[in-house]
């Protein structure tokens, strides 16, 4: 449905103005999907067949012992961000409220889904938004610290870390992107995709990888 009805974006971010603006879906990125999922499958049987044991945690092989919890135990590395989040609300010596610590975590993960909502701004591509733009990067550092903050020790540091890159992603969101999406003036956007890729291209003809798929796909 959201591809047929409104369409799919592209890194140009400007909308299908006609079928020069289109692929067909096949056999174009049919193609590109299937190398991608090549590669993927080489890297998931290297790590299945030759390093089963190289993204498990080291604690994950202590027998059970329910008088003994182990003194530093964390999620998988791709939650640590989430987690960081949770321990920020949670921690027994700064801000104890573990309620609002779990709201926290599933609303960091909800806020994702109001992203149309939350940023209004016509122009899709951050490649005409200046502002937007640094507002992004800012966001990936922050979110690394979230991380780092996740699979660490529940140190004072950490934690008071953690509360302050956690109220900045909420931040983010909430305050920033919106107003950036009302005060910001974007760059002239090219009159369609065709123009975008040929300007970029120095007026040689389009790549396919850079053209939106056609809907008829």
């Amino acid at each position: 449905w959201a591809l047929h009805i409104p369409g799919s974006n592209n890194p140009t971010g400007v909308d299908v103005k006609g079928e020069q603006d289109t692929v067909p879906f096949h056999p174009y990125y049919t193609a590109k999907d299937a190398v991608g999922l090549g590669v993927f499958l080489l890297v998931f049987a290297s790590l299945l067949f030759f390093f089963p044991n190289y993204l498990g945690h080291p604690d994950n092989y202590i027998p059970a012992n329910p008088l003994s919890t182990p003194a530093h135990i964390v999620p998988e590395w791709y939650f640590w961000p989430f987690y960081a989040i949770l321990r920020a609300f949670t921690a027994d010596f700064i801000l104890p409220a573990k309620l609002w610590g779990v709201l926290a975590m599933f609303g960091s993960i909800l806020l994702l889904f109001f992203l149309p909502w939350l940023d209004s701004s016509p122009v899709r591509s951050n490649n005409f938004r200046p502002k937007a733009r640094v507002a992004f990067w800012v966001l990936v550092v922050d979110v690394l610290l979230l991380g780092w903050c996740g699979g660490s020790p529940a140190t004072p540091f950490f934690i008071i870390l953690s509360q302050v890159t956690a109220a900045y992603y909420f931040l983010h969101f909430l305050v920033i992107l919106p107003w950036i999406a009302r005060t910001e003036r974007p760059a002239p956007l090219p009159n369609s995709i065709t123009e975008a890729v040929l300007a970029k291209h120095g007026g040689t003809a389009p790549t396919k990888s850079a053209l939106t798929p056609s809907a008829s796909a």
